[in-house]
């Protein structure tokens, strides 16, 4: 059974492998996968799944909404993949402080950061590649249909800089 600390390990190695390319970190993450048993690769996709849906809160979108400027619901989930991407420290620090990203990111170019697409399949592609079967079901509790905390405009700009204004002054404005 897979304890967080490895699923963060796992993340951190292939994440620093990378050096900052989202769709390099997506294959190395497949191929470190591909190097456990398949049950593992199944704890290790609860995990991100647990934290996929854990991240679906409202701050956490305005947050996505000033980084790409702008993040419709795909753009989000893609996001949502990239924060967990980032390793346990950008991630905890963003579920608890959104605008604390002004400070954990070195720099921010949505043009490729803010992508996670690739890195919500590493699993199940992994898993595929070992059993030749689709991942069966985790047992996940769906996520809400709404995301935990208040909404609020993330296309008004005065909005987006008066919640997260470090972010808004580092990354936002255009």
């Amino acid at each position: 059974m897979m304890d967080e600390t490895e699923f963060w390990e796992i993340i951190d190695s292939t994440r620093e492998a990378a050096e900052g390319d989202p769709e390099e970190h997506a294959e190395l993450l497949v191929e470190r996968l591909l190097q456990l048993d398949p049950d593992s690769v199944l704890d290790f996709a609860r995990h991100f799944e647990a934290r996929y849906n854990r991240a679906y809160q409202w701050d956490l979108w305005g947050a996505a909404a000033v980084l790409l400027g702008g993040a419709s619901d795909d753009a989000f989930d893609y996001f949502r993949c990239w924060l967990i991407g980032q390793g346990r420290e950008v991630f905890e620090s963003a579920v608890h402080e959104p605008d604390a990203l002004a400070d954990l990111l070195d720099d921010f170019d949505e043009d490729i950061d803010g992508d996670g697409e690739e890195l919500g399949y590493a699993a199940d592609e992994a898993y595929e590649q070992l059993t030749g079967a689709d991942a069966p079901d985790l047992g996940i509790p769906v996520q809400s249909a709404e995301p935990a905390g208040t909404p609020f405009d993330l296309d008004d700009d005065a909005v987006l800089a008066g919640r997260f204004p470090r972010l808004w002054e580092r990354f936002g404005g255009g």
